[in-house]
């Protein structure tokens, strides 16, 4: 049986590296991407992570295929505060003898709200409810260094017992995640997308974008990207997103890919 749930990752800083950086400063995502959750989800499970180079790690073949969406909380129109931590490395077998000196660009207090439609007739998937529901996980789950520990309170869990899939919304829908920009571009070459009336009397309009992890091309051993919106726009109802799901009681929709 699917279950719809939700819960509230938090931590003091977060690092998800960016593999395109220059020589100076290492790039963090700004957002919690979906390979990254679920090396959060696996550690909370006791899946183990990369052991051996061109094999992918045991919690990605178990998870891979849980759809999930992720929605920032306590972000400023989608950005998190970042400082800049420098390190110095002076450790011989780390840089050829010399002093190896790196900057990261490292995110402040990022939260996010991941949704993750589970079923719990698969034995990951019903341990991770478990984990989840309980507040417990068998390794410490981190946002991008294990220095950057990730914890959330029982309290955010949340089961949505009422909820469908949408393919055609009936009216102007508010997307409360991250979704994917060239689902509405390419249904809407020449048609509007976003309700722009239906913020008159909001004080802080915004629309973000990000080009985010989405998934692994295991033959490449690289990411593979998407482009991802997030918005307090309505958007028309004559789009076509794929995978969005609406929360009947709660009133909005997600996108769970």
């Amino acid at each position: 049986m699917q279950k719809l749930i939700s819960i509230d990752l938090k931590g003091d800083f977060g690092f998800f590296r960016k593999p395109d950086i220059n020589s100076t400063v290492n790039l963090s995502y700004n957002m919690l991407h979906k390979p990254g959750l679920l090396g959060i989800l696996g550690a909370i499970i006791g899946l183990e992570g990369y052991q051996k180079k061109g094999i992918m790690p045991a919690y990605y073949d178990a998870l891979e295929s849980l759809k999930i969406g992720i929605e920032p909380l306590l972000h400023e129109k989608g950005n998190y505060q970042k400082t800049v931590i420098k390190y110095t490395n002076t450790v011989g077998y780390a840089n050829n003898g010399s002093t190896y000196l790196t900057e990261e660009a490292t995110l402040i207090k990022p939260a996010y709200r991941v949704y993750i439609l589970l079923d719990d007739e698969e034995s990951n998937q019903s341990h991770l409810y478990k984990n989840l529901k309980d507040g417990n996980a068998e390794f410490l789950p981190y946002f991008g260094k294990n220095e950057f520990s990730v914890w959330w309170d029982k309290e955010s869990f949340n089961q949505y017992d009422d909820y469908e899939e949408v393919d055609k919304p009936l009216d102007d829908i508010k997307i409360k995640t991250l979704f994917l920009k060239q689902d509405i571009i390419k249904e809407n070459k020449a048609a509007p997308v976003f309700d722009l009336e239906s913020l008159i009397n909001d004080e802080t309009p915004y629309m973000y974008f990000e080009r985010l992890p989405i998934g692994f091309d295991t033959t490449l051993f690289q990411y593979e990207m998407g482009d991802f919106v997030l918005t307090s726009f309505r958007l028309k109802k004559s789009i076509g997103i794929s995978n969005l799901y609406h929360l009947n009681q709660e009133q909005y929709y997600v996108q769970l890919l």
